[in-house]
């Protein structure tokens, strides 16, 4: 399934510093309410289907309760990035991976609720499998449930990193910002953590098979909406 992706937000602060806010999570009091797609289609069936990793198995997805703008596909792009770059849309809730042939891989993401946006461009420095989670000192202080884990939460289904993490850099400092999988793909399509851009464990493990460290990765700003 193809569709047209124009960068209209071109405009951003290239190296701008992010915020050293941290990566951290939160959850939401209730679902949001997702429209039923009217039949499965088998390739995305397929396509979030159970995952067995070696280390751990990613369960199903029941893709029917999904809304197909936040599944995995293959769009035309014809935004100023060079290929191999991963292009934030935190708006549009996508992630886009340039190809070099006028298309990208689009991924649907989960980003940082208001006050907790960033924008600019950072490299991917460091990837990891089942990556530990250890909450930011700030969230210890406010979260008990975070208290639990402040020396670090070992990686696996129910780690808050999920499958896989992109570790973001400027130069040689850790921006502290990740890409990475979830524990909550219900959370896809909405804004609910606190910073970091989330994926669901599939869309991570592919997106991780496919970048190299190096690659830059470019966030473009967020209006809020």
């Amino acid at each position: 399934m193809s569709g047209r992706f124009g960068i209209s937000r071109r405009v951003f602060i290239a190296g701008m510093p992010l915020a050293l806010a941290g990566c951290q999570t939160a959850r939401m009091e209730g679902r949001p309410v997702v429209a039923a797609l009217p039949h499965v289609d088998p390739y995305y069936a397929e396509m979030y289907g159970p995952l067995d990793d070696g280390r751990f198995t990613v369960a199903a997805m029941d893709v029917s309760r999904i809304d197909r703008e936040w599944l995995r596909q293959r769009v035309d792009y014809d935004g100023p990035e060079r290929p191999g770059t991963v292009v934030v849309d935190p708006d549009g809730r996508h992630l886009y991976l340039v190809g070099d042939d006028g298309t990208a891989m689009r991924y649907g993401i989960g980003v940082g609720r208001e006050g907790f946006a960033w924008s600019g461009s950072a490299v991917i420095r460091r990837k990891a499998v089942w990556p530990t989670w250890t909450p930011p000192a700030a969230m210890v202080a406010r979260d008990e449930r975070a208290r639990e884990w402040a020396s670090g939460m070992p990686g696996g289904p129910e780690n808050p990193l999920g499958a896989r993490a992109l570790y973001l850099y400027q130069g040689d400092r850790d921006t502290l910002y990740r890409i990475h999988g979830t524990s909550e793909p219900w959370s896809i399509g909405q804004a609910v953590s606190s910073g970091c851009i989330r994926l669901f464990n599939h869309d991570i493990i592919d997106l991780h098979r496919r970048v190299p460290t190096g690659t830059r990765v470019v966030v473009m700003p967020s209006t809020g909406v």
